[in-house]
């Protein structure tokens, strides 16, 4: 399985004004765990960094501090996440028939889960991992901020990555995309628009996106636990 990992993220949120993957996480970067669990799966045999120029230095020192066995290539990304993808779809080796993206602030993410991602989407079209919502979720008017609806729970599901894809199906989505201008926030969406069929699979609980503070000390929690420290 080949695996790109959009990796061009603003800190904005993290109130850090570089890319919030190079932030320290106990004795790594962020991004750093994320490639050591892409590097302990056992489906994965490429993977794609796409960033930005000024990171890419940064990226190649961490890669020397924490070196992993799986082949690594540095793809230059786009101005939205969007191009990045389609650009690191580009960069794929000829053979990659199919092709896991993974963002790389979910640095939680088990290769057990990444296993089961690729299993799962051998013979099919494309796949998301997802968790059930637990809140009770409303929609609420932008302006007035009044709740219009009260959406089922039971129907609702939160996206995590990976998501995974049909090497040959997602160029294309990419390709309509850019011919009608179309933006979305994740390829799932994409499939979607397209009528083609995404399948679901179990993510997991600890496989939270780094976006503020409180997700990377809810990060370091995880990781502290898990080595039972």
């Amino acid at each position: 399985m080949h695996l790109l990992i959009p990796a061009a993220g603003r800190g904005s949120r993290m109130g850090s004004s570089g890319n919030k993957l190079l932030l320290p996480l106990l004795e790594r970067n962020v991004l750093a765990w994320t490639l050591q669990a892409a590097d302990k799966a056992e489906s994965i045999v490429w993977i794609g960094i796409i960033g930005q120029p000024v990171d890419r230095q940064a990226v190649t020192d961490s890669l020397e501090r924490d070196p992993i066995t799986t082949p690594v290539q540095w793809i230059e990304g786009g101005s939205t996440r969007q191009e990045s993808v389609s650009r690191g779809l580009l960069s794929l080796p000829p053979e990659a028939a199919h092709v896991l993206i993974h963002d790389g602030a979910r640095c939680l993410a088990t290769p057990t889960l990444l296993d089961l991602s690729s299993a799962a989407l051998i013979g099919g079209t494309a796949i998301i991992t997802a968790v059930p919502v637990k809140d009770t979720i409303k929609e609420v008017d932008p302006e007035t901020h009044r709740v219009q609806a009260t959406p089922i729970r039971e129907r609702l599901w939160a996206a995590q990555t990976p998501q995974g894809f049909d090497v040959g199906l997602l160029k294309a989505a990419h390709a309509r995309a850019r011919e009608q201008a179309i933006q979305v926030t994740d390829d799932a969406a994409l499939f979607e628009l397209l009528g083609y069929p995404v399948e679901v699979i179990p993510g997991e609980e600890t496989n939270i996106k780094v976006t503020t503070p409180f997700d990377l000390w809810l990060a370091e929690a995880i990781l502290r636990s898990r080595a039972g420290l």
